[in-house]
């Protein structure tokens, strides 16, 4: 009874609008007064407690990564090498946009980062060379999808922190997801260019000199992503060790290599990483206490009972869950899903024997298309947003990618080794 109390105050605060963590707390502070025979210190304690995990530290880094990226030059450098290696295709443009979102999100992070920078270069240029804006917006937004699989994104921190495993094991497991998410939107984006007559954005192969050159203006990017993932695989430091010197390394790049970045940057890049991270610690200091509440009352086990009294096989389990979750992500932010749900579904994930590690790839990329959806995906709204489209405009040029982003997902659900295969 009292779980159908506080979750329905929860859901009716969400209703009206009321941010999440908001939410949340009222929640758990109805349950203290009301239900709860232990102290209201107790509530406190499992709000503030959450923050003294300093694997959270991985979190701000990896934000302000993302968040000066976007002054140092690399990104008009990666899109360089993007074009080199597949502008001479029709859509060329289009599927330089995906490449570029895959190279990038190996860096930043986050997605709205990635997002919200690609939307203001790429989509402009697109629509300069005859690209509807609205299938322009759409391509960018989808392209950003893979950064919250692809490592060092940070919902890969946020699900091993919840579900207790490591966080070097589940940025391995996003290699091969995040580089089928990126292969298969860039086929639907060429059958849409071959549909559309959208031209090639280069009219010749490179020759040997131009992609030396090229590939040289880059290397930048490519020291950042092998300090960020040959660093944690090699054990030269931990993930969260990684986001700082991978901020440093930026910072030396943008200030002494390319020269583009600015004291004032560094400064705009601390205020927004810390309203970033101010939010999502919010809603992790809420959504952990409410996970707590719902472990107090066992909701895990009378969950996992019921569903495994419908099923005990882990196929038709992992497909129960896959429907629920894209419900539940066009209506509900993708973080505060995850650490609500996670402790609820780990027993049940556990006794049908699935790995944690599948499960976890299988849930982010679930959420993630969430934040592609209506009513409420934040990447598409930011993105429509930026680029001044409308939702149901970008809905219906988004089509062919959402069947690209499901057959992904089918495939990640399915085939478990394309999540294991390099945490082994």
């Amino acid at each position: 009874m009292s779980l159908l109390v506080i979750s329905g105050i929860m859901l009716v605060l969400f209703a009206f609008g009321v941010r999440l963590y908001i939410g949340m707390l009222a929640a758990v502070l109805a349950y203290f007064l009301v239900f709860a025979n232990v102290p209201l210190g107790i509530a406190i304690q499992r709000v503030i407690g959450p923050t003294q995990n300093t694997s959270l530290l991985a979190i701000p880094f990896f934000i302000m990564l993302g968040t000066v990226m976007a002054h140092t030059g690399i990104a008009e450098r990666m899109l360089k090498v993007a074009d080199l290696l597949v502008g001479r295709l029709r859509g060329g443009m289009g599927l330089a946009n995906i490449m570029l979102s895959t190279l990038m999100g190996g860096i930043s992070a986050s997605n709205l980062a990635d997002a919200a920078m690609l939307t203001r270069m790429m989509v402009p240029e697109m629509e300069r060379r005859g690209y509807d804006r609205a299938f322009a917006s759409a391509v960018t937004a989808a392209g950003s999808l893979v950064t919250p699989i692809i490592p060092p994104g940070i919902a890969l921190i946020i699900y091993a922190l919840i579900a207790d495993v490591s966080v070097g094991r589940m940025f391995m497991a996003g290699i091969l997801p995040g580089l089928l998410c990126s292969a298969l939107l860039m086929l639907a984006v060429y059958v849409t260019a071959v549909r559309r007559g959208y031209k090639p954005s280069r009219e010749a192969w490179p020759t040997a000199g131009e992609a030396g050159r090229t590939l040289l203006g880059a290397w930048p990017a490519v020291l950042l992503v092998a300090a960020i993932i040959g660093g944690i695989r090699m054990n030269v430091f931990t993930p969260t060790e990684a986001g700082a010197v991978a901020i440093t390394l930026t910072l030396i790049i943008g200030f002494f290599v390319f020269r583009e970045m600015r004291l004032r940057h560094v400064g705009e890049a601390l205020l927004e990483t810390a309203k970033s991270t101010s939010s999502v610690l919010l809603v992790i200091m809420a959504s952990s206490a409410l996970a707590w509440i719902f472990s107090l009352e066992q909701a895990g086990v009378s969950l996992s009972r019921l569903i495994t009294g419908f099923t005990t096989d882990p196929t038709s389990f992992l497909m129960v869950v896959n429907v629920v979750l894209l419900f539940a992500g066009m209506l509900m932010e993708g973080t505060a899903l995850m650490i609500v749900l996670v402790p609820l579904l780990m027993p049940t994930v556990k006794a049908l024997g699935i790995d944690p590690i599948h499960f976890g790839i299988v849930l982010i990329f679930n959420l993630s298309i969430g934040t592609l959806t209506p009513p409420v995906g934040t990447v598409m709204l930011l993105v429509c947003n930026i680029a001044k489209v409308g939702v149901a405009s970008f809905t219906r040029q988004a089509v062919g990618l959402y069947a690209a982003l499901f057959a992904v997902l089918i495939l990640l659900t399915y085939v478990p080794e394309l999540s294991l295969y390099l945490t082994r």
